[in-house]
Order: structure tokens, then sequence, then C-alpha cells
């Protein structure tokens, strides 16, 4: 691995897309797919915390994806329920603080319940910032940050960038640097429309079940060469 240690990006967001066409491909139930992209999901993890990334973001569970099957959508909150509840040790052992993006309070009141509990358990670490898309949307976030905007009675001039992404779900982390989404589409799909101004953004084709620390490596290395400039002539530096 030659990564430039001094050169990480702060915050990196992954779009987890593949895990039931890993299922079909292997004549699985999609179940299989997903129970398989968990395993992923905490390897990446400890990865990106190990490599020293401040800012995680996983798109788990979209606001579209209450279209699925109910069975399919059932096995999935099952699914965060039994990560949430039995992966608290590995948070604790690497320091990672738990954050939630997206509508809450439309969940089913047990996975709120567990969400809420993970936040508040985990609220003190001091190592990498992992938040948990579930129930999100880019469009509903910038709606529910309007209503609160509204409802606090801000006036005209307070109307920043910066107070508007302090409205947003995700106060405490940075616009995100690099955005990767796995299983070969090439769109954002309601994904943090706010915080990619100036994400670079990787697509591959893996499904995510099969994405190995080596490639999440190759990305960051990437990511590396790539010229970001926000906007000027000159590259930054």
């Amino acid at each position: 691995m030659s990564l430039d240690k001094n050169n990480l990006p702060l915050h990196v967001a992954i779009t987890m897309d593949g895990n039931g066409r890993w299922a079909t491909q292997r004549k699985l139930p999609r179940s299989a797919g997903h129970d398989k992209g968990l395993h992923t999901v905490k390897t990446i993890v400890k990865a990106a915390s190990d490599l020293g990334i401040k800012h995680l973001t996983l798109y788990i569970f979209s606001t579209e994806n209450w279209k699925r099957t109910e069975a399919e959508v059932g096995f999935l909150m099952n699914l965060i329920h039994t990560h949430l509840k039995q992966e608290l040790d590995f948070y604790r052992e690497n320091g990672i603080k738990l954050n939630h993006i997206g509508d809450l309070d439309a969940l089913p009141p047990a996975i709120k319940k567990d969400i809420t509990e993970a936040i508040e358990d985990t609220r003190d670490f001091k190592g990498m910032i992992l938040n948990l898309a579930i129930n999100y949307g880019g469009r509903d976030e910038i709606i529910r940050g309007i209503k609160k905007i509204i409802k606090s009675g801000a006036s005209e001039d307070q109307i920043t960038e910066e107070f508007i992404s302090k409205s947003l779900d995700m106060p405490q982390s940075p616009d995100v640097d690099l955005l990767i989404r796995t299983g070969g589409e090439k769109r954002l799909s309601n994904f943090l429309l706010w915080h990619i101004p100036y994400a670079e953004q990787i697509y591959i084709d893996t499904l995510w079940p099969d994405y190995t620390v080596e490639e999440f490596y190759a990305n960051i290395e990437e990511f590396q060469t790539r010229n970001r400039r926000f906007g000027a002539e000159k590259a930054s530096k």
C-alpha cells in the first residue's frame, strides 16, 4: 500500500450497492446478500478507522427502500437491530462514535430505540465518526432542515451555507471529500445532495459483498491522484 497518510480524505461516503445482485448470481435469497454485505461493512469500517479516516458515512437504508418487499424490509430492519445490539464492543475497542442521519422518527420504534441507544453508548468515543444513513434521502434531509430553520425563526441574514449545514443531519462532519459507489451504477441515488459539492467520485463494478480492504485502499490511492481545484484555476496544495 503506497498511501500518503498526509493526504487522506477527511470524510469518505460509500453507497454500498450490489447485495441483492450478489445473492441472485449465486441463486441465493436476497437476504443472504445483505447478511454477507454486513460482514463487509464491519471490515471496511475497521480499515477506515485504522487508516485514520476521521468521518465515514454509509448509505444503509434509503427513504426509497421502503418500496421493497415486506419480507426484505423486515430482514433489513432486523439486521440493523442485530448489528447495533451485538457490535458495541467492536465500536468501543476502536473508539468509533456513531451518528445517525435520516428521518429517525419515521423508523419503527424498536429500531429508533436501538439507534438512539447506540449513539448514546458511543457519544464520548474519540475515534472516527461513523454516520449511519438509515431511512435517509438527500432531498428529505434538506426539507427537514428547512423546516428546522423556519421553526427556529432565523432571519434572512442568518441564512448562510454554514447555518444550513448546521441545520442538517451531520453538523459535526465536514463536506464529503470522497464518494465511493460499488455495484456498477453511476448515479447519486439521492445520497448526500448538500454534502458533496466538490467530492471526488469513484464508481466501481465490484458488488458490495465482494468489496475488499485492498480495493478500499486503491480507491483512497486514486483519490490522492485527483487534481482538486475547488473551482480555482490552479491545483489545491
